[in-house]
């Protein structure tokens, strides 16, 4: 990949490979940790770290940091292992409450490559370094009998039960009527399954991202742009769009009724009502305004509730999106030679494949889980309320994973006042504008250096992180332009939002959903959006899955989109990949 460039806010990024042989950023003009922000933005430890706002705003909540901190790079850590990727880990940090993320190198982690040995040197050794060996043989073995479809089964038909089962066990709990003690060991095996979860995760992601990104790579080197292989990919996850065909199904049963309020929406019939009251066991507990603790679930949302299921579609035609990925594909693979046709259609069908337990991944493995705990931190926090050790229920979110035990049992750990202090920095910080890169800026070696097979797992692990939005692709351009999803130009109002709250309460059927990046928090506000245009994200990015599966005009990664004012008539054209201010 030497000579792909990137850009994050003030950088021009040149990729190619650190001196442990693996992808790394050479960045010129960059704002990083020496300039004049230094002390007040230390970054987190060796090497280059670059923000990565696409799960987390800003602003995070100590144990949310400490299950990134944590998860991600021991689940990363594991899977990069099994792989033979040419990587050691991807480790998550967070300095004033902002994700910063660094590809740590399989050799010298704790230091920063910050001068380049010869050419020669690096090519020997990544050749008889011990690990590289191993890594080569593993990564040979890995392309040539692809693991994704035996963790696909293995998701389908043992962990995903098992999250499920245990998630279950969580939600049937009556918090109000456990004893304080009984309480703490409630939370206490939440804490754990969450750790757990939060590896389980990112292991995950090493296997259905993985053969993703390969497609996309192998297809953005015969020439065809990201936005449009991605095209392919539609309709291959049902889990998607099983919310909203659930909601359907529930608008449906209303039949010619008007209810006005979700009570009077399940006074309709005993059938409406027990339909939503099966989408509230599977989704209820689910935070759907964010990732972090501070996030509400669905279920503190009735009026939420109460209009998706007002504006869900009637119908749905469910074969539409598989044909169309058909036709795409189709159209897709008489670009490429007839040498690499069959190369073509081995990544495309693995790609397919590991779609569903992709999108899956995030709602079942962590986002109902944190919703679980957050509602086990605000019974915790109701008491210490009425003891005086805290002035509302919702700072307990505010403790650390190691303080909610004893400051429950013993009053032992942070004050009333240092939890309202805390809660007030969080706020504050979260309104700071964070440097794009800290640390040193580690420059790189030519990509052909690495032996074959390290050079695509490489690649993949790049392509992975850019078409994400971990990292902004490509020179710079228009602020209102990105990568376009749909096929057809949409007219609307702008509502920029800077929260899924914020979106539900102010957004009317068919708005422009303007925000710097959505989540599966955001699945509500899109069911009623009528396109969607962030900030941040690339084409494999939650808001560009999730339009392709819904229809809706969407353009993404337009840096420019929070300066588009609220309110405004805009067109979001996806086939030129630009938002147009109207009036």
């Amino acid at each position: 990949m030497a000579g792909r460039s990137a850009r994050v806010p003030g950088c021009v990024v040149e990729w190619g490979r650190s001196t442990e042989g693996i992808l790394m950023p050479k960045t010129e003009h960059t704002l990083s940790s020496e300039g004049a922000a230094a002390a007040d933005w230390p970054p987190p430890g060796p090497g280059q770290w670059s923000l990565d706002r696409s799960h987390y705003a800003g602003g995070t909540t100590p144990i949310s940091q400490w299950l990134i901190e944590t998860g991600m790079e021991s689940g990363l850590r594991r899977v990069f292992g099994e792989l033979g990727a040419p990587v050691g880990a991807i480790s998550g940090r967070f300095v004033h409450g902002f994700m910063y993320t660094r590809t740590v190198p399989l050799v010298g982690a704790n230091r920063s490559a910050t001068k380049l040995p010869p050419a020669w040197v690096l090519k020997v050794v990544s050749r008889v370094h011990p690990e590289f060996r191993r890594r080569t043989r593993l990564a040979a073995k890995a392309l040539a009998d692809p693991p994704g479809p035996a963790v696909v089964t293995r998701w389908n038909e043992e962990l995903k039960p098992s999250v499920m089962r245990r998630n279950h066990e969580f939600a049937a709990v009556d918090l109000s009527s456990l004893s304080d003690a009984e309480l703490a060991l409630h939370c206490r095996a939440l804490l754990d399954h969450l750790h757990s979860m939060a590896d389980l995760h990112f292991w995950l992601h090493g296997y259905d991202l993985g053969p993703i990104a390969r497609y996309v790579a192998f297809t953005v080197a015969q020439g065809i742009p990201t936005a449009e292989a991605v095209t392919a990919l539609s309709g291959a996850s049902p889990s998607t769009m099983r919310p909203r065909e659930q909601l359907s199904a529930i608008r449906v049963a209303i039949g010619d009724a008007r209810p006005s309020t979700l009570a009077e929406l399940r006074a309709v019939s005993p059938l409406v009502s027990a339909r939503i009251d099966e989408y509230l066991i599977e989704h209820g507990d689910t935070v759907v305004t964010g990732y972090d603790l501070n996030g509400l679930t669905l279920a503190e949302l009735p009026e939420t509730l109460f209009d998706s299921i007002m504006t869900a579609p009637l119908s749905h035609d469910g074969d539409a999106a598989t044909k169309s990925a058909s036709a795409a594909a189709q159209r897709l693979r008489s670009k490429v030679s007839e040498a690499l046709g069959a190369d073509f259609d081995d990544r495309l069908r693995e790609a397919r494949l590991v779609m569903d337990m992709r999108d899956d991944n995030g709602p079942t493995v962590f986002g109902r889980p944190v919703g679980l705990l957050r509602q086990a931190l605000l019974e915790v926090g109701r008491r210490l309320t009425a003891r005086g050790l805290a002035d509302r229920a919702e700072h307990a979110i505010e403790l650390a994973h190691d303080e909610v035990v004893p400051l429950l049992l013993d009053g032992r750990g942070p004050t009333r006042s240092d939890l309202a202090t805390r809660i007030a920095a969080r706020l504050s910080d979260s309104r700071r504008s964070p440097p794009p890169v800290l640390g040193p800026i580690e420059p790189v070696p030519p990509a052909d250096l690495l032996p074959g097979p390290l050079a695509e797992f490489a690649r993949t692990v790049q392509t992975a992180m850019v078409e994400l939005g971990m990292l902004a692709s490509d020179v710079i351009r228009d602020p209102l332009s990105g990568t376009g999803v749909g096929t057809t130009a949409y007219r609307g109002r702008a509502r920029r939002s800077e929260s899924p709250e914020q979106a539900i309460e102010e957004m009317d059927y068919g708005d422009v959903l303007i925000v710097r990046a959505t989540s599966p928090a955001f699945n509500v506000v899109l069911s009623i959006a009528g396109a969607v245009v962030t900030a941040d994200g690339g084409p494999l990015s939650h808001a560009a899955v999730l339009a392709r599966e819904l229809g809706i005009a969407a353009v993404v990664g337009a840096r420019g989109a929070l300066d588009i004012p609220d309110g405004a008539m805009v067109e979001v054209d996806p086939v030129a990949g630009v938002v147009r201010i109207l009036s």
